[in-house]
């Protein structure tokens, strides 16, 4: 007798790829693989958060990695959600392009709780990992100078992480126009239950010690930074995911 398979929930990521990423008066991204980044939303984003001196963005070119960095922050895919929930429906990523936030203060002091990661980007970032750019990627850094201290308060390093999403959200707006049809590559996933079968949990456990050391659950746009619910202020207590939940970006690191 066959095992009676339930389909739980259904997750499509369409994937768009990038082959070439430059600087430029707006933010646009298409389907030919061209994408240009601006710094037009700076003045903005400074008026919005307080904590904040000043920030700039730069797209580093794959092979470009003998420069100067900042503590890295976080490394962040840029995905929309089309349609759907967090874990199923429809999400567009964008494939050969990554976000990299990075964080120091007004007195040159790095935005770290454990250790800083300063200092040359081939030294600090290792390439073709589980969540870091592949050697062919482009990187947008995106560099927040804090006010005096705030890089080592909770709250500066919020405001830097959605300043951050409010710059990706740009995009997440455009690629929530894409057809489908387009995309370079398509991937299905679904959630299956086999009742009467094995049940297998993953463990995964999670930084929730305070100031930058801190993870969102649940984010209004996958790998977001806006409406995520804090671990630290759910007191650390376990929380179940999918996962296609996890897929889609459910979990943000905020460190």
């Amino acid at each position: 007798m066959s095992v009676q398979e339930i389909d739980l929930r259904r997750l499509v990521i369409k994937a768009f790829h990038m082959n070439d990423v430059e600087m430029g008066d707006h933010n646009s991204v298409g389907y030919n693989g061209m994408m240009t980044v601006s710094k037009e939303i700076i003045p903005s984003l400074l008026e919005k958060y307080e904590t904040l001196d000043n920030i700039d963005i730069q797209v580093i070119k794959p092979g470009d990695h003998d420069r100067w960095t900042n503590t890295i922050m976080d490394i962040i895919p840029i995905s929309a959600k089309v349609l759907g929930k967090c874990g199923e429906g429809i999400t567009h990523t964008l494939t050969g392009v990554y976000v990299m936030l990075t964080g120091v203060d007004t007195e040159g002091k790095q935005t770290h709780e454990f250790g800083s990661s300063e200092g040359q980007l081939s030294e600090q970032l290792v390439l073709g990992r589980a969540g870091t750019p592949g050697e062919d990627d482009y990187i947008i850094s995106f560099d927040v100078t804090f006010k005096k201290d705030m890089g080592q308060e909770r709250h500066g390093c919020l405001e830097a992480h959605q300043a951050c999403d409010d710059f990706i959200q740009i995009y997440r707006e455009l690629m929530k126009k894409f057809d489908g049809n387009k995309a370079t590559e398509r991937h299905e996933y679904h959630d299956i239950a086999r009742p009467g079968q094995k049940k297998v949990l993953i463990i995964r456990q999670v930084a929730g010690q305070g100031a930058m050391y801190d993870t969102y659950l649940f984010p209004d746009e996958p790998s977001g930074a806006h409406g995520g619910r804090s671990i630290i202020e759910m007191n650390n207590m376990p929380v179940f995911l999918t996962p296609n939940e996890y897929r889609d970006g459910a979990i943000r690191s905020m460190q």
